[in-house]
């Protein structure tokens, strides 16, 4: 039996099935994320949420620096079949080089950052920037190889091992700091999973490596900053101008809203090896097909999030997360529409720079962040974190925009627009169903916020596959491929 389910998921088409693999492990994380998450909020609270977000922001920046564009670099050489041993020698070297420079960086300013001066976040942050050097070193080159599977599967364990890790501290009373710990020992997880396939041997690099891995690097590093500042200039200006109460209720918010981009985060994880080996071989011909079919499949979760999400959010984090992180339900409501724009983005944006053209992309993303800086700069003392959710959602949209019109002028871009409009029918059907049940059924528990979330998932599919046919003869194979049984009703 077990072989007979292998020999079927082997004969579905590698990115599919790859995709496939990565949405049930990117699910399985994200559910036990989530529960993870409504139990910290109530052991730690909103502010110490706030300074373990604010620990993710800071990382984030310094690990941009600690990387430089060279790890996005290595996988476009090596995924290109040529001097591989050279390209991730010269990666890790490189690496290392940039991860003592960002360290250096971070002991120099971190005393004139109120922010950074409390429960040794310094020290954690130069122990994650060192586990994040030895993993990605080892996953970036398994990830180069093709192994997607593989790599996609020790990021899973490493998150799953993350969230353990961090639950068994937070409840011996580890607080913040058994959240950072989690975090660090997650990332040297995923290292550790992934040596078996790390097939590299090292090798003498010459100039010629180090220029081409430059070449694309500089570009790489330029879009990497410009989506660290739109992933964590609004945490940071929160801190700045508001509580780290406030930073805790805003990326609880956020949090909720990516329940929209399973399917999206699993397609373009395994999106870049192939478009980029097509690309290297000069045939695009395929990219445009699974492009269009990307985005439609994107947009299969994010429209119903959204469009149920506006209706309960508010409830939703009232009765998961704490009475505190209610405040936060305009907020989420804003960027579930955010995640709608995003699907656009990133299969946009994950196109043009596996097809070599990291400079445009660039061009799109440093406009959006400094749009969004200045947003954040105006809004968040206006109106709060609302603001810097609209901020947010605005420059997602000139991100999208901008990206869809250097992109156009490679690969040719369309939209299905029968199945998105079956999408968006099936989506304003339940939220109709959820908009009346609200008139009728007081949400005074967590249970009766859960109906209408179950019977509004069941309408919304039954409608779009009816609708749809091809959408559901499509879905219905790949799952039973995978040997999931598919429910005769649907």
């Amino acid at each position: 039996m077990p072989s007979a389910i292998i020999s079927r998921i082997s004969n579905i088409p590698p990115i599919q099935r790859q995709s496939m693999i990565q949405l049930g492990v990117t699910i399985a994380i994200t559910l036990l994320g989530f529960l993870s998450t409504m139990l910290f909020t109530h052991l730690l609270g909103k502010d110490l949420m706030g300074v373990y977000f604010l620990f993710l922001a800071y990382f984030g920046i310094f690990n941009m620096i600690g990387d430089g564009g060279f790890g996005s670099a290595a996988v476009k050489r090596i995924s290109e079949g040529k001097d591989q041993n050279e390209y991730i020698t010269a990666y890790a070297t490189l690496r290392l080089l940039l991860i003592i420079v960002s360290t250096l960086l971070l002991l120099v300013i971190g005393p004139y950052f109120v922010d950074l001066e409390g429960y040794n976040m310094i020290l954690w942050i130069i122990a994650a920037l060192v586990a994040a050097f030895f993993s990605h070193t080892i996953t970036y080159g398994v990830y180069s190889l093709g192994h997607v599977g593989i790599f996609n599967l020790s990021a899973g364990i490493s998150e799953l091992s993350r969230i353990g890790i961090q639950v068994v501290a937070v409840l011996l009373g580890y607080s913040v700091a058994g959240l950072f710990g989690g975090f660090v020992i997650g990332m040297i997880l995923s290292g550790i999973i992934c040596i078996r396939y790390f097939k590299f041997k090292l090798a003498r690099f010459g100039f010629r490596h180090l220029q081409s891995l430059l070449s694309y690097s500089m570009w790489a590093f330029l879009i990497a900053s410009g989506s660290v500042v739109l992933t964590y200039t609004d945490t940071i200006f929160i801190g700045y101008f508001m509580t780290n109460g406030d930073v805790g209720v805003y990326r609880v918010a956020l949090q909720l809203t990516t329940i929209g981009t399973f399917i999206t985060a699993a397609i373009a994880g395994t999106l870049t090896p192939k478009f980029s080996n097509w690309s290297a071989k000069g045939d695009l011909t395929q990219i445009p097909g699974i492009l269009t079919r990307s985005i439609t499949y994107g947009l299969l979760l994010a429209v119903p999030t959204a469009a149920g999400g506006v209706l309960l959010s508010e409830r939703l984090l009232y009765f998961f997360y704490g009475a505190d992180f209610a405040v936060g339900g305009t907020a989420c409501s804003i960027l579930l529409f955010l995640q709608i724009v995003n699907v656009f983005m990133v299969f946009f944006g994950t196109t043009l720079s596996a097809i070599d053209h990291a400079r445009q992309s660039f061009y799109a993303t440093a406009s959006a962040a400094l749009l969004n800086i200045v947003l954040n700069i105006a809004l968040i003392p206006l109106i709060g974190i609302e603001g810097a959710a609209v901020a947010s959602l605005i420059s997602i949209i000139l991100n999208a925009v901008l990206l869809r019109h250097f992109l156009k002028h490679y690969v040719p871009i369309h939209v299905e627009a029968k199945p998105i409009l079956h999408i968006i029918v099936s989506a304003l059907l339940m939220a109709a169903f959820i908009f009346i049940y609200k008139q009728f059924v007081p949400l005074t528990n967590v249970f009766l916020v859960l109906i209408p979330v179950a019977v509004g998932a069941v309408i919304y599919f039954v409608v779009l596959f009816k609708l749809d046919k091809e959408l559901h003869d499509e879905i219905t194979g790949l799952v039973k491929q995978f040997g999931i049984p598919w429910p005769r009703w649907l």
